[in-house]
């Protein structure tokens, strides 16, 4: 191997990479500012930033270039007034509801899952899947001359500027203002401070407001560099949440200077030029090396990280917690009339398939296989407790091994059939649930989020999008299911099986204890439950499931697709589970089917729509979906006479005679 370097005197070359890497490091460490007020006034790591840049991006270059408007009045018009708007709007309609239910960092992340996946979709629906060239550059033209020759980009001046101006601003106003005062009691004790006539909502709204501008800023600053998509400019978005993570949100010195810093290194890394096949192996780590950065820092961060005020435990997202495994919140959803109807809507959902033809029954292959994909969703989060969000990671592991088997492609080993290679693909996908079910013995919550949303996207970034990993590859069905309603029979009996599986774990004494670590986990270890070793279970059992699902979408389209495993594809299906009901294993069964359903028979954009709203709302939706037909059976919490109408005191009554 060969390694070229440039020569030992070029400093000139050296400065020259720095100062261009700043463009990437200004916008980074904007995004950090950006997360770190947000999370010091609200106590929330805004997970949907880089959605809300994708958002004002795109409106900015709708009105210059589609409607024509001069860049400045646009520019004012999306940064001051739209993107802090969007700011107070989310804050009104999402976030207060689950601060005043004193709800968990659990169900906040979740909120702002919803809201990234929400505007997603309705960016599909405005502009269309497909990614569109000429965003405006509001700093456009020739380069600023430095002594020496060398060059500086007229929007990294603005960007660095921006960093000076607001890092100043905030620092003045935390310390020296009475806004700042508040800010802080706010942040200590959020009911203490309203007590004594802090106005809690009016500092909340201003941090979020501020966090969607900031947004704006990175949107506006990245855009001209890329295409315009609407799941790549959220996703390079909230690789940079690597600079507030690093600065264990609460430092905008260190978020600027890791930003910075880091877009320094990517920049310099240039140099080097590897021959041979680690070629694209370095490239990859030369243009990734915020999602490198965004591993470690999660890594290093330790649990100490949250999203929220509340203590980074429980387990909000399940919608029966207070039942025991295998009772009536079982995993086939419940033995009551609850869990036979939503058995009977999901018998009718994957059955009527069989009546379809051409594209339609094709589209309807995904179904069961997503749905497995989903299940695996079910034992880590629903049944085990643990906030994953690389599950699409662990399915696109299984499709691509499938593949390479089929292929030929794994050392000493032959060209293997479709059924024998997708056996052996889940087998060795399974073991590695343990490089993400590790971290999960001392993480919860957010912090684990961030370690395993990084680690499905580094799968991505480093092995799905990689020629070396991904040419050549065959997948083809075997004869007898060739046809594609014998191929979806073959799913349907798949599915059928990780059911009675997952099931199955969820019965009997594992089943209880596996209620029991999601519940509390303090108390199973009291209670001498092996806590380390079932979250190991939950996370190798899950990624068993998603790589079998994944294998199936693989044969299903006959091809190995990596933009089908994207990881903001992986936080749709997280979303999809939990707003379906994140312990019902029929509810992934009918989250995959509406996912499909509804792309295949409106417009495709629709389902991350509908998802994103139903998750958004998680403050006003406890539970899901599937706790709906439970609120209607169980009684209403008793509550003083004095504080329900006439009519409500009558509707308790009615609620409370229902059998």
């Amino acid at each position: 191997m060969t390694v070229l370097l440039a020569a030992p005197d070029s400093f000139g070359l050296t400065l020259d990479l720095a100062l261009a890497g700043l463009t990437v490091g200004s916008a980074a460490a904007l995004s950090g500012i950006g997360l770190v007020v947000c999370h010091r006034a609200t106590g929330v790591l805004n997970i949907a930033q880089g959605a809300q840049a994708m958002a004002v991006a795109y409106l900015l270059r709708d009105l210059v270039v589609v409607r024509h408007w001069p860049v400045w009045p646009a520019l004012a018009c999306c940064l001051l007034v739209v993107a802090p708007a969007l700011g107070v709007l989310l804050d009104v309609l999402v976030h207060r509801p689950l601060q005043r239910r004193g709800a968990g960092p659990a169900e906040t992340m979740v909120a702002g899952l919803g809201v990234f996946v929400l505007l997603i979709g309705v960016a599909v629906l405005l502009w269309g899947p497909a990614p569109l060239a000429g965003a405006p550059s509001p700093f456009g033209g020739a380069p600023i001359r430095l002594p020496g020759g060398h060059t500086l980009r007229p929007d990294t001046v603005a960007q660095l500027a921006a960093i000076l101006v607001l890092g100043l601003a905030v620092a003045a106003t935390t310390r020296w203002t009475r806004l700042g005062l508040h800010l802080r009691a706010v942040v200590d004790d959020r009911r203490l401070a309203a007590l004594t006539g802090v106005d809690a909502d009016r500092v909340s709204a201003l941090g979020w407001a501020f966090s969607t501008f900031t947004a704006g800023l990175v949107g506006v600053a990245l855009a001209p560099y890329l295409l315009l998509d609407p799941y790549g400019l959220p996703l390079l978005v909230m690789e940079t949440m690597a600079v507030a993570v690093a600065a264990r949100l609460r430092s905008i010195p260190v978020a600027v200077a890791t930003g910075l810093g880091l877009g320094i290194a990517q920049s310099e890394l240039t140099r080097l030029r590897p021959s041979g096949q680690l070629l694209p192996l370095v490239q990859a780590v030369q243009s990734n090396l915020f999602v490198i950065a965004l591993l470690a820092a999660a890594l290093l961060a330790g649990p100490g990280i949250t999203g929220g005020r509340a203590p980074d435990g429980g387990a909000p997202l399940t919608s029966r917690s207070h039942r025991p495994g295998g009772e009536r919140g079982g995993g086939g959803g419940g033995r009551g009339g609850g869990g036979r109807s939503a058995g009977a809507v999901c018998l009718v959902l994957l059955l009527l398939p069989f009546g379809f033809r051409g594209n339609d029954l094709r589209s309807a292959l995904l179904v069961p296989a997503l749905a497995l994909v989903l299940l695996s969703v079910v034992v880590v989060t629903g049944y085990g407790g643990q906030t994953s969000l690389g599950q699409a990671g662990y399915a696109g592991l299984g499709a691509l091994g499938t593949a390479l088997l089929m292929s030929g492609r794994v050392p000493g080993l032959p060209a293997l059939p479709a059924v024998p290679a997708l056996l052996l693909a889940v087998l060795a996908t399974a073991p590695l649930g343990l490089l993400t079910g590790r971290p999960a013995i001392r993480r919860r919550g957010l912090a684990l989020a961030l370690v395993t949303f990084a680690f499905g996207t580094a799968l991505s970034r480093f092995v799905f999008q990689q020629p070396y990993a991904t040419t050549g590859l065959t997948l083809d069905r075997p004869a007898l299911l060739d046809g594609d309603r014998a191929f979806y029979l073959a799913e349907l009996l798949l599915l059928g099986l990780g059911l009675l599986a997952v099931r199955a774990l969820h019965r009997g004494r594992l089943g209880r204890a596996l209620t029991a670590m999601r519940d509390h986990e303090a108390g199973a270890v009291a209670a001498g439950v092996d806590v380390p070793g079932l979250k190991l279970l939950a996370f190798v059992v899950g990624a068993a499931l998603a790589a079998l699902g994944g294998g199936l979408m693989g044969l299903a389209g006959r091809a190995f697709d990596a933009a089908s495993f994207d990881p903001v594809r992986g936080l749709l299906w997280f979303a999809a589970v939990v707003v379906a009901g994140a312990d019902s294993a029929l509810g992934a069964v009918l989250a995959a089917a509406l996912l499909i359903g509804l792309d295949a028979g409106t417009v495709i954009g629709v389902s991350a729509v509908a998802v994103g709203v139903l998750a958004a709302a998680i403050g006003r939706l406890p539970g899901g979906l599937a706790a709906l037909p439970t609120a209607r059976r169980d009684p209403p919490p008793d509550l003083p006479p004095g504080h329900l109408t006439p009519t409500g005191r009558r509707l308790r009554a009615t609620l409370n005679r229902r059998p």
